[in-house]
């Protein structure tokens, strides 16, 4: 794992602090009650509520450490407060594909907020590092499974 600083926005920040206050708090006690639970009905090498406690302890630890780490790598930014005519990190960017006429609009965002459903699209996406960098009314070309795809950017904001 490298040192390299992470983006991520405000609220990606919020979110992985509940998800990680919700793990110490509520889920490590539950894993904790589960092995002692497991412990109490004798035989562990045959205990199968043992062996399925300890099991979630560990994904429980293991996800505690990821998310510590993305924490400690992580660069939030405030995206609200930014003004640029050129696309950064939190724009919120409408493009209109050149072959389909369709538009759509994404948010650019941290790897660990991308969700295209609710249009977030990670800053590593090949479609977000062609936006970057890139003004209102440019072309810009992205190489796509399903071949080279050319978008023109419609608007750019960052509320």
């Amino acid at each position: 794992m490298s040192d390299e600083k992470v983006p991520m926005t405000l609220e990606g920040k919020r979110l992985i602090d509940e998800e990680l206050k919700h793990l110490i708090h509520v889920e490590r006690p539950k894993v904790i009650a589960a092995i002692e639970y497991g412990r109490s009905l004798g035989d562990l090498s045959e205990n199968a509520d043992y062996s399925a406690a300890k099991e979630r302890q560990g994904f429980v630890e293991g996800r505690i450490q990821e998310i510590n780490a993305k924490l400690a790598r992580a660069e939030v930014i405030d995206t609200e407060n930014t003004k640029s005519d050129k696309i950064v990190f939190g724009a919120i960017v409408t493009i209109e594909d050149q072959n389909s006429g369709v538009t759509t609009t994404y948010k650019i965002v941290g790897v660990d907020e991308a969700d295209l459903k609710k249009g977030k699209i990670g800053i590593s996406s090949p479609l977000a590092r062609a936006l970057i960098g890139k003004k209102q009314d440019d072309e810009v070309e992205v190489n796509a499974p399903k071949g080279k795809m050319t978008y023109l950017i419609s608007s750019i904001r960052y509320r």
